[in-house]
């Protein structure tokens, strides 16, 4: 999970461009990155660390252009600490191509041989994000037969790149002195959503984005959702083209973005975040009422803050009093994009504090989004024990996380998953709680997708159906070599 922005107004896109990535910042606080067009040059600032902290006036004023992009990173794939691994990445030929993405590459051991023995790239680092920029330079490459590029060119480069690359990608890419393409795999597993505005001088103004809310807070106008492998090109006139590049396009979006990843107030797939959430509430209300035996919780609690819209709709349904019994100090990042496991761990006493009068003598029923390494439901546990509480039931909004996500969320492992092999009486007694009890992967996808035309969902961290294919007990393996949480 990455956020990404790009942009092409009149004038200059340097401070949107910022301002939008604050917005973005709950979907990537690894590092942060911004490359600015002005005609045929890039001018780029990109640093570890969170936006308020890669940038400075200085930094600024060196972004010119009238056309940017921008990143925040979660590191899913590759190493969070390394400099090199900070988007944007840029290739030289053609033209010049600078390029952001959100997402993850499932092919990635084929594709590096590819790339080196056949295309004769060469690749610097292990993100899958140089390796998809490369590919997109190759097929665009490819496609050339004389000195100007056209939209038909840049379409039929991305439908081949959809053909080489599997897995989920949301990417945009500016190109020297032609403009900007974005496209979407053909799952259209990440997000990304198209906007416009009109300008002072009446002509038109662009942005693609991870999420609706900064469209919207940016002033600009709704057009829709980048369909999935579709791509969408900005000319240097301020041109929209847009083609459909994939074969047999089907949307399935990623069920973890509407539990966690995504603020309330977006709407992605015409999906409102926050009115999925609280339907969450309203399923795992019946599940805890079948469950539970009657009379056994006192009060319902949320973790804050993305459980909290579940947890209303959980007490208005049970009849229980709602209290916020945990209070969230909101200079500490968010727990589960930290890299590592230890991390992790030190924040959470970092983050939360329980307020005892809450707790004390009381039987307490705590609503978290999901429950995945189990390292920060753990110590909340142990937390509501210390503050007083009689009983403590930890319930998820989420169904049990049993399976790795290789799509872009960093869970890659079957080893660091608190469900993977355990039943609901062991994960219970692995947190500390009196019980534990999960949303079912049948009312979760309702929930999500009630009154709309989505069919399904990625929900393979949950069911271990893998839309793409390619993923089996080798990739596991691999996996698991390879990566590290």
């Amino acid at each position: 999970m990455c956020g990404i922005i790009g942009m092409f107004c009149v004038d200059s896109v340097n401070q949107q461009i910022y301002d939008n990535l604050l917005l973005l910042q709950h979907r990537g606080q690894d590092s942060a990155g911004i490359v600015t067009m002005d005609n045929h040059t890039f001018h780029v600032h990109k640093q570890r660390g969170r936006v308020r902290e890669a940038f400075r006036t200085r930094d600024m004023r060196k972004l010119l252009g009238n056309a940017g992009i921008g990143h925040v990173r979660y590191a899913t794939r590759g190493a969070a600490a390394s400099e090199e691994e900070v988007q944007p990445f840029y290739v030289n030929a053609p033209y010049g191509i600078t390029f952001v993405h959100n997402g993850n590459l499932t092919n990635t051991h084929q594709l590096e041989q590819d790339l080196f023995k056949i295309d004769r790239r060469h690749t610097n680092s292990t993100s899958d994000t140089e390796m998809l920029v490369n590919v997109l330079a190759t097929e665009i490459q490819s496609q050339l037969t004389g000195r100007d590029l056209t939209p038909d060119q840049l379409f039929n480069a991305v439908a081949s790149l959809h053909h080489r690359v599997q897995g989920s990608y949301a990417a945009i890419a500016l190109i020297a002195g032609h403009g900007m393409l974005a496209f979407r795999d053909p799952y259209g597993i990440r997000p990304l959503i198209l906007g416009r505005r009109l300008s002072e001088q009446g002509r038109e103004e662009w942005i693609v984005a991870s999420e609706s809310l900064v469209i919207e807070n940016s002033g600009y106008e709704i057009v829709r959702d980048v369909d999935p492998g579709e791509a969408v090109f900005i000319d240097v006139d301020s041109n929209l083209h847009q083609r459909q590049c994939a074969d047999s396009p089907r949307l399935i979006p990623c069920a973890f973005e509407y539990v966690y990843l995504a603020r309330p107030d977006s709407v992605m797939n015409g999906i409102s975040v926050y009115e999925s959430r609280l339907r969450m509430g309203d399923r795992l209300a019946q599940t805890i009422a079948e469950t539970l035996p009657a009379g056994d919780i006192d009060v319902v609690m949320p973790i804050p803050d993305s459980a909290r819209p579940s947890a209303m709709q959980v007490a208005k349904q049970l009849g229980l009093d709602y209290r916020e019994g945990f209070y969230k100090n909101r200079y500490v990042g968010r727990t589960f994009i930290m890299p590592g496991q230890a991390e992790r761990k030190k924040s959470v006493r970092q983050k939360l504090n329980a307020l005892g009068t809450e707790f004390a003598g009381k039987n307490v029923l705590i609503v978290d989004d999901s429950i995945v390494r189990g390292t920060t439901s753990r110590e909340i546990v142990q937390m509501a024990r210390s503050a007083g509480a009689n009983k403590v039931t930890f319930t998820s909004a989420a169904p049990p996380v049993r399976y790795p996500n290789v799509y872009g969320i960093n869970m890659p492992t079957r080893t660091e998953l608190l469900a993977h092999g355990r039943t609901s009486d062991e994960i219970s007694d692995v947190l500390g709680a009196d019980h534990v009890v999960y949303q079912t992967v049948e009312n979760l996808l309702e929930s999500i997708v009630e009154n709309t035309e989505i069919k399904d969902l990625e929900m393979s961290c949950f069911d271990g159906h893998y839309v793409t294919g390619g993923i089996d007990e080798d990739y596991f393996q691999w996996l698991e070599q390879n990566c590290s949480s």
